[in-house]
């Protein structure tokens, strides 16, 4: 089931991609020249990311923030009223847009329409010595969305989106492209109902820089706790559950 499973998955990654790429011609003509015009820089961000094994590639996504965000403010997050956000960025991330590029990725093969989303290469800290639970989401290929999204998106730790990665990789094993399709379309509401964009402080009284920093210490420790103290603290005893 498996193989045959990643073989349609294949076959429906290349097929709906390059359909919504034509479909979306007027969004890559408009698109650019609202960036352009509302701000100094380039039309894509391109940023490392991991997918399949670990594997780095460059993931592409409309530029919603100030050049070299990367490196100042908050980092990698994104809390409410960021002030890196661009104001056509804004508009960008509220309907998701920003994603759109990434059908690119996904045509070319780095990528899967539902899957783990891909982390930045240095998220997690040394993938090598993750532990096991935290490279198990590193199964399959990354994704435009997925179970973790649909079930929280940025509402949730970053602890609680690797059990459901892991989840999801347990269900297609056991039911294919028939997982997807049912992620595919709670994500469809998700977009809609435009839930769950901005990440949350662990303390509202912490400022973006100080919220951030802890953030990502923590990502750090959990990701390589030892493998026992990993299952403990995850809670991933308590079986499979549903969608």
């Amino acid at each position: 089931m498996f193989i045959i499973g990643k073989f349609f998955k294949r076959i429906f990654d290349i097929f709906s991609s390059f359909l919504a790429i034509v479909l979306l011609l007027p969004i890559w003509l408009i698109i650019p020249i609202a960036i352009k015009c509302d701000s100094k820089g380039p039309v894509f961000f391109k940023q490392e990311r991991r997918t399949k094994n670990g594997r780095v590639f460059k993931m592409l996504k409309f530029r919603s923030m100030v050049v070299n965000a990367e490196q100042t403010g908050a980092g990698l997050f994104n809390y409410k009223d960021d002030p890196r956000v661009t104001k056509v960025g804004r508009f960008l991330r509220n309907t998701s847009i920003d994603e759109l590029p990434q059908l690119f990725n996904i045509f070319k093969g780095d990528m899967s329409v539902i899957g783990p989303r891909p982390c930045v290469k240095y998220e997690l800290g040394d993938f090598d010595t993750l532990n096991k639970r935290y490279k198990k989401r590193f199964e399959m290929k990354a994704g435009l969305t997925g179970l973790a999204q649909v079930k929280g998106r940025n509402d949730i730790s970053w602890d609680e989106k690797v059990n459901y990665d892991n989840q999801y990789i347990d269900n297609f094993k056991k039911h294919g492209i028939f997982t997807d399709i049912r992620i595919l379309w709670l994500s469809v509401i998700k977009v809609f109902k435009k839930e769950n964009i901005y990440e949350n402080k662990s303390d509202e009284n912490l400022d973006d820089i100080e919220a951030s920093k802890l953030a990502e210490e923590e990502i750090i420790r959990l990701a390589h706790l030892p493998d026992s103290d990993a299952d403990e603290e995850s809670g991933s005893d308590e079986g499979e559950k549903k969608l």
